[in-house]
């Protein structure tokens, strides 16, 4: 009996199918996941807001000044060391200030009141939208999570490509392309739903994944080495991700513990003028909201620290407006300004697309789409595991059949091409491999339940 062997359109087509589909139940899960954190987090501004609401419209009777506010933390929080007083955003507003606890066991931020009362001692680590952060970009799991969800998004811009090759019209009308046939029965319906969602959401998700990776471990870890060998740097990297392979640091991220390590002092020690002198400076150059003002010796969220200066510089999630101001510790002269034009294009390229990813990059439209992203990538991992669930054959994972033709090959030179772009896939790709190889001759039986017999 001859066996039969499909045109080669077509087992190119089953080939990227069948890839497709265990892309999908590796990936569909994390989807949903980071579809839900991610929307979360688009509105962190808001959240934010929320959490500090009694911190806002407080009486500016009877005001202190900064100094004073500086001691009054301080005596809140014994042994505090200061890394930074964020600007109240209007008068009746309590400034915040950042101190490290004794022998690096964490950060507090104090708000103290216009007129020096302390009013909340809280730990930002455990503010609603950090844990939201590491709940999204590690699930709480650290760095081994933050390779699971870089793993996760590499596959998912591969499931995206491979998804518009299956979506591609072939010899046939708009209906289920471009709109979906829901008046049509349960399979052709949910069918629709996948492919035509997909096609319309693809940039959209492309952009946010591709966004995200910077933050990742290890395609962070290889830009940073990149960047470094291009001579692509002109300013420290401003954001969180990879590993610094020249200096050894383990990670440009959010630690609490490095965060300050200067000596417990107020005012003049950090100089000859003082933290009201500066503040009263800083207040002059309208900075976005939040706009931080740290001392002389005062490490930074992400690469070095300030050195011998005072640091003016913002928290704000549009990174196009964040500029930096340095003072001189004794004069309080401008040292000098840094704005968002002073950065290498490449950084500039990178901080668009995290302002985008977290939504903040043009105010709520942005997070609008952002939240139209996450509900169409929902609906593409509910309709997928409904298509799914629905089509296979009891008793097996309902795999399409492996085929041995040349097209395979082809696949396969995509996956190498990408796995080169983002090394966790293919660290990935390789260990599935191994299991796969592994199941095929140890566990045939299993093999063929789960379709790589």
């Amino acid at each position: 009996m001859t066996k039969f062997s499909p045109a080669p359109g077509a087992a190119l087509y089953r080939t990227i199918w069948r890839w497709h589909f265990y892309a999908g139940l590796l990936v569909l899960p994390f989807i949903f996941f980071l579809s839900i954190t991610g929307t979360i987090y688009l509105f962190k501004p808001q959240i934010d807001r929320w959490e500090e609401s009694a911190w806002h419209g407080l009486s500016a009777i009877n005001r202190v000044s900064p100094d004073v506010q500086l001691a009054a933390a301080q005596k809140a929080v014994p042994g505090g060391r200061f890394n930074s007083y964020r600007l109240p955003e209007t008068s009746g507003d309590a400034a915040v200030l950042h101190l490290a606890l004794p022998g690096d066991s964490g950060m507090r931020d104090v708000a103290v009141a216009p007129d020096g009362r302390v009013i909340a001692i809280s730990n930002p680590d455990n503010r609603v939208t950090a844990w939201v952060a590491r709940l999204h970009g590690s699930l709480l799991l650290g760095t081994p999570g933050s390779l699971i969800v870089e793993a996760a998004a590499s596959w998912a811009i591969f499931l995206i490509l491979s998804g518009l090759y299956l979506w591609w019209p072939r010899s046939r009308g708009l209906a289920g392309v471009l709109w979906p046939r829901l008046d049509q029965g349960g399979r052709v319906r949910w069918r629709d739903l996948h492919a035509v969602t997909g096609f319309w959401v693809s940039g959209l998700a492309l952009v946010m994944l591709a966004s995200g990776l910077p933050w990742g471990d290890g395609w962070a870890t290889g830009f940073r080495f990149i960047r470094s060998q291009m001579g692509w740097v002109n300013t420290p990297q401003d954001w969180r991700g990879g590993i610094d392979l020249h200096a050894g640091d383990l990670h440009a991220r959010h630690d609490h513990q490095s965060m300050a390590a200067i000596t417990p002092a107020r005012g003049s020690a950090f100089g000859q003028i003082t933290l009201s002198g500066i503040v009263e400076r800083a207040s002059l150059e309208g900075m976005p909201f939040p706009a931080l003002l740290s001392p002389p010796g005062a490490k930074a969220r992400f690469g070095p620290g300030n050195g011998r200066f005072w640091k003016l510089t913002s928290e704000a999630q549009n990174r196009s407006v964040i500029r930096t101001v340095r003072y001189d510790a004794n004069s309080g002269t401008v040292i000098d300004r840094r704005g968002f034009a002073d950065k290498h294009v490449i950084d500039r390229i990178i901080n668009y697309g995290i302002a985008w990813h977290e939504g903040q990059l043009f105010g709520w439209i942005n997070q609008a789409i952002g939240v139209i992203t996450a509900a169409m990538l929902m609906l593409l991992a509910i309709s997928g595991t409904i298509m799914w669930w629905r089509k296979r054959p009891s008793g097996t994972l309902g795999a399409p059949p492996a085929l041995r033709e040349p097209q395979a090959r082809i696949i396969t030179a995509l996956l190498v091409v990408l796995a080169i772009l983002l090394p966790v896939l293919g660290l990935s790709l390789l260990l599935f491999w191994l299991a796969d190889q592994g199941i095929r001759v140890l566990l045939p039986g299993m093999a063929e339940r789960l379709g790589r017999a």
